[in-house]
């Protein structure tokens, strides 16, 4: 095939590096997710990762189960005490039900259901049997030599039962949940555990102790009521009876009988016999209650009732009696405390006993002892009746002029009347608290016990997984942009062009992993026409460089090594032999490569040998496929000095004359500087960069250090692109080409 020559081309202003692109201010979605697309290989191994990783925590996470009691809280609850003024209540929604919130989740209903359930013991509560494998690695470490080791760490897994018991509390307080659902009156009470058994009782156990608490304080205000009207009703009986003494002295000093005091002698006479027929009306009344209180004690005694003679009003009201009462209920509620500490035999459990049988025996004396006084009562009503009726009779002709004494009368009459009045009131409210002392009116009731639940609450494994898996998803694209943000590689062919203000000569892509073996002789076997058609329009690049004087030298260099300059070089040249008489030379003589490539004799003599004047070139000359190859030859000392000699200049006159293209394949530029002096004598230079490898900065370096030296650089080969650029694709165009034969 003949030369190819371009006339008449302008010569191409000297080489500036282009200054850095302004980045834009809008975000340009199709470049961003031509950036996710590159890396999506990462992103799905990430998310791959993420989500196996998180698939297999959520299958080993120990499942909980939540286990609800419901509760209706009334805030008007009925007082135990009606007559007292009822305040008003609070917002049911507000203050109030939120103070019922805080006593369930207060300690002490927590302490009731950790002793009924004696949760102190439970796997899932008890410190000593939840320890982690650390705690449990420090403690035995610390058995070793305590010395050595703080006290804390031998100290973690002793725990007294009290320590244990408030861990215990601790934990299931923890663990509890107190909610008001929606704007109602009901209360739910959640636990959550693993045992779903155990869960479901605990939140029994925190509503009965929540209801429990609230009885026993209704109790205590019960009773405190019932003792404070008692202390009130002494009071007022004194001063009634005062008044009452301070009426009847005024009387008996005036000789006063009539009850009106007005309406002359006859109407004298008529309010006393008036007043004495009430008074003996109401000794018939006071002797019909006492009778009637005394045969209500007989009839309990006909029948054998000595025990229940203690809830008769007349005797359950008397003050000695309530003491007394008081006293066993005390001996009572020790007995019970110490049942459930000590055994039946257990001396305070004894003493205990005797104390609430002593306490009996007495209260049962006391109570004879009011029985007794309500037969003398009984006696003395009747004895009064008939003493009234007897005066009745004779204080008829007893009568005498209280009219100017009136007022007076009437005035410590009202007082006696006064104070009776409360004094029945008071003894009404009293006999009304005692009655219903043992009936409490609670507020709160269970609505909807729990029940073991079937189906756990935690971990919701699906959503967790989900979750993992998106928050994988986003990490690998945010790692991925930023990746490319910190990658300053050249991507495409634009890139350069537009950095380097350099032609790109041939974009090379990455071949596919099965013929990489063979790199080195891949456009003469043409398995991957990309790679193949890549190399033509290298060749065609070059040919079409030699514009007025044909470029016979031709180097092959890089920044870096690994970056393909010498398989560029072993196929270039392979392709320019196809048309043109092309040598190739192995210039690089610290790590030549090209020997071993194309399976030449590593030790046959070389290039070194040649400057070195041990050999002549027809004995360094090797033949591929109709190429001339020239090796490194045995690797020199000096192999700076020999490329710089006249020996060199020699050979390189001698190539010119007899071949149409000669290929140098150097060491990297970087690496050494035997690139620059090979550049300085070229007629031609093309740098090769690795796509998305290579540092923008590193090729500036590099391509600004060859220009410093004169190195005619005519463009530059984009290599082991990974991926077609942009607005472009690969059709299989160049398909069709079979080939070539093997030999």
């Amino acid at each position: 095939m003949g030369q190819i020559v371009l006339r008449n081309r302008q010569e191409a202003a000297p080489w500036q590096p282009m200054p850095e692109p302004q980045e834009r201010d809008a975000l340009d979605s199709r470049k961003l997710w031509r950036t996710l697309w590159r890396q999506k290989g990462m992103i799905l191994g990430l998310l791959l990762l993420g989500t196996t990783v998180a698939a297999v925590y959520a299958l080993n996470m120990t499942p909980s189960y939540r286990s609800v009691t419901t509760l209706v809280i009334d805030p008007k609850g009925n007082q135990a005490i009606s007559f007292q003024q009822t305040p008003d209540m609070p917002d049911p929604n507000g203050d109030y039900l939120q103070t019922q919130i805080g006593l369930i989740q207060s300690r002490e209903v927590a302490e009731r259901a950790v002793r009924e359930l004696d949760l102190s013991h439970h796997i899932e509560l008890d410190p000593r049997q939840r320890h982690s494998k650390l705690s449990i690695a420090k403690a035995e470490l610390a058995s070793w030599h305590p010395s050595w080791f703080p006290q804390s760490w031998s100290e973690q897994l002793n725990f007294t039962e009290q320590q244990a018991f408030d861990a215990a509390v601790l934990e299931l307080r923890q663990r509890t949940s107190v909610t008001v659902v929606g704007k109602s009156h009901l209360v739910s009470i959640g636990v959550t555990m693993a045992d779903a058994d155990v869960g479901a009782k605990a939140a029994n156990a925190l509503a009965q102790g929540y209801l429990n608490s609230r009885q026993y304080a209704q109790e205590q205000e019960s009773l405190n009521a019932s003792r404070w009207m008692n202390t009130r009703v002494v009071e007022l009986r004194t001063q009634l009876q005062q008044a009452e003494s301070k009426l009847q002295a005024y009387r008996d000093g005036q000789g006063l009988v009539d009850l009106g005091g007005v309406g002359g002698v006859a109407a004298v006479t008529a309010n006393e016999l008036a007043r004495t027929s009430d008074r003996l009306v109401d000794a018939r009344r006071e002797r019909a209650d006492a009778q009637s209180q005394y045969r209500q004690v007989q009839g309990l005694l006909a029948r054998g009732g000595n025990l229940n003679l203690s809830s008769v009003p007349a005797v359950i009201n008397n003050p000695v009696i309530q003491q007394f009462q008081a006293v066993a209920a005390k001996a009572q509620a020790q007995v019970d405390e110490y049942s459930q500490r000590y055994g039946d035999k257990h001396p305070q459990m004894v003493a205990a006993r005797s104390e609430l049988a002593a306490a009996q025996s007495a209260l049962r004396s006391q109570v004879s002892q009011v029985v007794a006084g309500l037969q003398h009562n009984y006696q003395l009503a009747q004895d009064n009746e008939n003493a009234l009726r007897a005066s009745f009779n004779n204080n008829k002709q007893e009568i005498q002029d209280i009219s100017r004494k009136e007022f007076t009368l009437r005035e410590l009459q009202r007082d006696v009347d006064s104070n009776r009045e409360v004094y029945n009131t008071f003894m009404t409210k009293l006999r009304e608290t005692m009655a219903t002392a043992d009936v409490i009116a609670g507020n709160a009731r269970v609505v909807d016990p729990a029940i073991a639940p079937l189906f756990p609450s935690t971990p919701r494994k699906a959503v967790l997984v989900l979750l993992v898996a998106f928050l994988s998803l986003v990490g690998a694209c945010a790692l991925a942009l930023l990746r490319e943000a910190m990658n300053n590689s050249f991507k495409n062919s634009a890139d350069v062009e537009r950095t380097l203000q350099l032609p790109v000569l041939s974009v090379v892509p990455l071949l596919k992993r099965r013929n990489r073996s063979r790199i080195n002789r891949q456009f003469e076997r043409n398995d991957d026409a990309a790679f193949s058609e890549a190399v033509r329009t290298l060749r065609t690049s070059v040919m079409l460089g030699d514009d007025q004087v044909r470029r016979k030298i031709l180097v092959m260099t890089s920044s870096s090594p690994g970056e393909g300059k010498t398989t560029l070089a072993v196929n270039l040249a392979g392709a320019l032999g196809r048309v043109e008489r092309v040598l190739l030379v192995e210039a690089d003589l610290r790590r030549p490569k090209i020997a071993r490539n194309l399976g030449l004799d590593a030790h046959h003599k070389g290039l070194a040998e040649l400057l070195a004047e041990k050999a002549d070139v027809e004995q360094c000359l090797q033949s591929v496929n109709g190429l001339d190859v020239i090796c490194a030859g045995e690797l020199p000392y000096n192999p700076q000095e020999l490329l710089a000699s006249a020996r060199m200049q020699s050979f390189l006159e001698w190539a010119r004359h007899r071949y149409d293209r000669v290929v140098f394949d150097t060491p990297a530029s970087q690496s050494v500087s035997d690139a620059a002096l090979l550049c300085g004598m070229a007629d031609s230079v093309i740098f090769v960069i690795k796509s998305e490898v290579t540092s923008l900065p590193m090729v500036r370096k590099s391509i600004g250090h060859l220009l410093q030296t004169g190195a005619p650089i005519t463009g530059v080969v984009l290599n082991q692109m990974a991926r077609p650029e942009h607005g472009q694709r690969r059709d299989h165009y160049y398909d069709y080409l079979p080939a070539a034969p093997t030999t």
